[in-house]
């Protein structure tokens, strides 16, 4: 028997819509099993790219958010060592890493530059698992029409969304194993 996938569920703050012109300026990572036990967390802050600066709109966004953009600017780490140290994290999992984001495809844009830029492999390879493209699947609605909002609220734990990245991966998360829960569910029947 192979090891058993383990759902990295991933959120990214940045300072830009694209990785090198910009940079990560935060994440973090919730480990789950497919049951939706939570066994680990990841988190940091790093230093901007050399070179790289904040895009506009991206920062003005971030004016209206000073909490949030507080807490991903403390302790700042090298992204060199973090992105090792992240590696090393991935790599002690008891299974197989799979990504978890939403949006699956800007947040591990970001995290796979950094990954490969930094840390010269990834242990997710290319698995990218969307959170929205698996709510589509499951409600049997369009792409575009599948919001959290239209989302079944017994999907949603108490964990709030506060654009501090380890706390929205733990909430996106939850919601991810909630999802699985029910698909679990639907299919036995």
């Amino acid at each position: 028997m192979g090891r058993p996938e383990i759902y990295v569920s991933t959120d990214v703050e940045t300072d830009g819509p694209i990785p090198g012109p910009h940079s990560m300026l935060s994440f973090g990572s919730a480990a789950f099993l497919a049951d939706g036990t939570l066994v680990g967390t990841f988190a940091v802050n790093l230093v901007t790219l050399p070179d790289a600066e904040g895009y506009p709109d991206t920062m003005a966004w971030w004016e209206t958010q000073p909490e949030a953009w507080a807490a991903c600017r403390a302790d700042q780490e090298d992204p060199q060592s973090a992105m090792v140290r992240y590696r090393d994290w991935l790599e002690g999992l008891p299974g197989k890493p799979v990504f978890v984001g939403y949006p699956a495809a800007f947040d591990f844009m970001f995290v796979y530059w950094y990954l490969i830029r930094f840390a010269e492999r990834s242990p997710f390879s290319h698995s990218a698992l969307d959170i929205k493209s698996f709510a589509m699947a499951v409600l049997g609605t369009d792409y575009r029409a599948t919001t959290k909002r239209s989302m079944p609220r017994r999907w949603f734990g108490s964990a709030p969304h506060t654009h501090v990245a380890l706390d929205d991966a733990i909430e996106q998360g939850a919601l991810f194993c909630a999802m699985l829960a029910e698909r679990a569910t639907e299919s036995l029947r």
